[in-house]
């Protein structure tokens, strides 16, 4: 009887908690619970019959007497193991043997020894395998049966709940044990699923970031005292419904209650993950503090592991907060800062605060500690440190000024090339306005002059502008083109027109003497600062991609410089060769960029006349400009008569030195009757000055040729009404029309030909035109808009089904008799059919079916 007492004794201390009915459902529940496992030997005969067995080591094997002994059935059920980190201690196993059905019954009580451990256990993500069998060269007898380790299969693993009573696996009802202390409380929790970057960047959830939600909330006082173990306890414990906030430096409820109120971060020790805390409440979060812990439940994992990370991300946020707030030596912010970065980087939220957060916070630090980091190394570690966090973020204001602030004083530094050159690359291709945003477009000027600043400047922009650009032949990147145009033009006003701005107003102090303009008839590199050099090599890096140029020559038909600018001799001498290429280029929405945005604005043709003072070279580039539009799409009489209003004279010095198109737009000019204002001296001097050189002479011989067939192909007679057989090109009008007087003709349809534009300037010699059929062809807005300055008595006009557009039919605008217009199937908008209806107000009717307008 008196071993029976002590056996009883040595039973109570080891009492497990679970409220489970079976040993199978024991051990799920205790394995998912995050406790500390205990293991025991359960049979409730062994502790009667053989007590000696309590004291025996766990190796020695054991011998039943006077009892055959036969094949033991070996099972092995895996715990659920987990551990916390900072915990070193070992709780007591409980083992259950389970002998043969024949064999007597046994139970004893085996606790490893502390050896066993040394290490706080590790909770797996998924169960053990198979243990191994026996090794073969183990023959176990019936006398002498295997010896019973921690790894024998025969041995089942029960992990128990400090909750709720236990099952023995033989049926025997284990007595209820108050909760473990706070220490064992923390020993075991549940390993959440690791983060992407724990597990080398690969998938894995991702969680939205909760700031306030509901949960059920349950608090555990862990004071050792009788009173507060009893109302910890399973039946006394309350679980409240909760609106938790979490606020940037606490947690709060809304809700009255004593059991959540507000809760500081600074007083949460841990925060884990329970996969079960008893059998009907599963998914829960641990926040242990100081005298307890406080449970909080969520309906399904997923819920639980977002409350864990948010809670997580919270208290770290608010930890390097404070840190790098308090901290004023430049080797502790960088540390802190790059804590900060790898814990960004390794948190499975997935929000706008991920990335914005950080930034405020070394933002805040830069603008507090600005002194810190004028040395170049500390600057550089700094530079490392932080641009994790600004791959996909822009720099805010003080990221910007600290980087600017390095680009000025360590200009070839290796970080600039390094690590602020994706950056730059970011911002010129997202970033919509700088004005909204002037701290990044000061950045990216300081950047480009640093880069300019080594000895091999000039390939380093060159180098840089390729990069922004790309391998291929078009950017896709279509904000990099005009932010960077953007950004070099803001940088050659501040040299030149800030300075004059500045002396004009009278702001510049006495003893600072005031920037001295380079005279206009400097042409040396040296006229112009290195600032001013540093982005014209961007502008003429930027002209040498074709993709780039219809937008750079629209980002430049402005003349966006200032006058300053524009007067130093220097300056236009390095610009000329950036305004050559758009001059010369083939395209027709690129040199006609030369001339002014409206009739009343100047343009680069008008700066590089060679009556300009602006002119370096005799009217070179003058001439460029004016071939390519002569020759493609400017030979009109608008274009011609305005040329000779006000460049008459540029024109006669160019013809005088055998410029083919300058001697091309006098013929005209003469031809269409718009020299001879100031009497008939200034038609003589045209004509002497063509008659002066041989490619002048021909010219002239040619425009004899056309009046005389003019006057009479203007004859009276003729064909009032004409109609060409469809199939007819403009080959065939051309021969039609050179023979024979058509003075009378009133009516012509080239209806289903294949006529284009290039058969305008026949059709405009017709005088009594009043018709013209023209549907179905290809005739397009070059040669309407030769229509409409050449027959303005024309009264019905067809243009159905062709390719005109709203640039050709406002031309129609100026033809006040025009009575019948059809625009069907054309690509007329209802903008500019609003327009044409406005500005003739004679038209009778139009025809606007199958176009936007209809």
């Amino acid at each position: 009887m008196q071993q029976t007492e002590e056996e009883e004794k040595a039973s109570e201390d080891q009492i497990c908690c679970c409220d489970c009915t079976s040993s199978d459902s024991s051990s799920c529940s205790s394995s998912e619970a995050g406790d500390p496992p205990s293991l025991s030997y359960n049979h409730p005969s062994l502790a009667h019959e053989h007590p000696s067995l309590l004291s025996e080591p766990l190796s020695q094997s054991y011998k039943p007497s006077s009892h055959s002994y036969n094949p033991i059935s070996l099972s092995y059920e895996t715990p659920s193991l987990s551990i916390k980190a900072r915990s070193l201690s070992y709780e007591p196993l409980t083992l259950q043997y389970e002998p043969p059905s024949k064999s007597p019954s046994h139970s004893f009580n085996l606790s490893p020894p502390s050896t066993l451990c040394k290490e706080p256990l590790v909770t797996p993500t998924h169960p053990f395998n198979h243990p191994p069998p026996h090794s073969p060269s183990s023959n176990p007898s019936p006398d002498h049966p295997p010896p019973l380790t921690l790894d024998d299969p025969s041995i089942r693993v029960v992990t128990t709940t400090p909750d709720s009573p236990a099952t023995s696996s033989m049926g025997g009802k284990v007595p209820f044990s108050p909760p473990p202390s706070p220490a064992a409380l923390g020993k075991v929790p549940y390993s959440p699923p690791p983060s992407p970057a724990t597990r080398g960047g690969g998938p894995g959830p991702r969680f939205k970031l909760l700031t306030e939600g509901e949960v059920q909330c349950c608090y555990l006082n862990h004071t050792r005292t009788v009173v507060s173990k009893i109302l910890s306890s399973k039946f006394l414990r309350r679980w409240e419904n909760h609106r938790l906030y979490l606020n940037d430096s606490c947690i709060s409820s809304k809700t009255p209650s004593a059991c959540v109120g507000t809760l500081d971060y600074t007083r949460l020790e841990d925060v884990y993950v329970i996969g079960r805390w008893d059998a009907g409440h599963k998914f829960c979060v641990r926040l242990v503090i100081p005298d307890g812990s406080l449970l909080l439940q969520a309906n399904n994992a997923y819920t639980r592991d977002q409350w864990y990370h948010s809670i997580i991300w919270k208290k770290n946020i608010f930890k390097y907060r404070n840190i790098l707030k308090r901290s004023a030596r430049s080797d502790v912010i960088v540390k802190e800062i790059k804590n900060l970065v790898d814990f960004v980087k390794s948190t499975p939220i997935q929000d706008e605060c991920v990335s914005h957060v950080p930034i405020e916070i070394v933002s805040s630090v830069l603008g507090e500690n600005s002194e810190c980091w004028s040395d170049k190394r500390s600057s550089e570690e700094l530079i490392s440190a932080v641009m994790p966090l600004l791959e996909n973020t822009p720099p805010s204001t003080e990221i910007c000024h600290f980087l600017s602030g390095h680009c000025l004083l360590h200009p070839r530094s290796p970080l600039i090339e390094d690590a602020i050159t994706p950056i730059i690359h970011r911002i010129l291709k997202h970033n919509v306005d700088f004005s909204k945003f002037p701290h990044t477009r000061r950045l990216v000027q300081d950047y480009i002059y640093a880069l300019h600043s080594h000895n091999d400047g000039v390939d380093v922009i060159r180098r840089f502008v390729a990069s922004v650009h790309g391998p291929i032949s078009g950017c896709p990147h279509p904000r990099v083109l005009p932010n960077l145009i953007s950004v070099s033009l803001a940088a050659v006003f501040a040299e030149f027109e800030v300075p004059s701005m500045l002396e004009r107003r009278n702001l510049l102090s006495s003893s600072t003497p005031p920037q001295q303009t380079p005279p206009a008839d400097s042409d040396d590199d040296s006229a112009i600062s290195s600032i001013v050099n540093c982005y014209l090599n961007v502008f003429q890096n930027v002209s040498e991609y074709d993709d780039w140029l219809p937008g750079l020559a629209q980002l430049l038909q402005p003349i966006p410089f200032p006058d300053e600018a524009l007067a130093c001799a220097a300056f236009v001498r390095r610009l000329s060769s950036v305004v050559r290429r758009v001059a010369v280029d083939a395209r027709c929405e690129v040199h006609q960029c030369v001339l002014g945005v409206r009739d009343a604005k100047d343009g680069w043709f008008d700066v590089f006349c060679p009556s300009s003072l602006v002119c370096y070279d005799e009217g070179q580039i003058w001439s460029a400009m004016l071939d390519s539009l002569i020759n493609c799409c400017c030979k009109r009489k608008n274009f011609i008569a305005e040329l000779v209003g006000k460049r008459l004279g540029a024109c006669l010095l160019l013809a005088l030195r055998d410029h083919d198109a300058a001697q091309t737009a006098l013929c005209l000019a003469l031809e269409w009757g718009l020299i001879g204002g100031e009497g008939e001296d200034q038609r003589m001097t045209v004509i002497t000055t063509l008659q002066s050189t041989a490619t002048g002479l021909c010219h002239y011989s040619m425009l004899c040729d056309r009046q005389n067939h003019l006057k009479e192909l203007q004859q009276k007679g003729g064909p009032r009404k004409l109609t060409l057989p469809s199939r007819s090109t403009d080959t065939d009008v051309i021969r039609l029309l050179s023979v024979g007087a058509f003075g009378n003709l009133e009516c012509l349809s080239l209806a289903f030909t294949h006529v284009t534009s290039a058969c305008a300037e026949y059709l405009f010699k017709l005088p009594a035109l009043r018709y013209l059929n023209l549907w179905a062809t290809k005739f397009g807005d070059a040669g309407l808009m030769m229509i409409s300055e050449h027959l303005p008595k024309l009264q019905v006009l067809n243009l159905c089904e062709t390719p005109v557009s709203d640039r050709g039919i406002l031309a129609l605008s100026t033809m006040s008799n025009l009575k019948k217009l059809n625009l069907n199937s054309t690509q007329l908008s209802a903008e500019a059919f609003e327009m044409l209806k406005q500005k003739l107000p004679g038209l009778q009717e139009m025809d606007v079916r199958y176009t936007e307008a209809w």
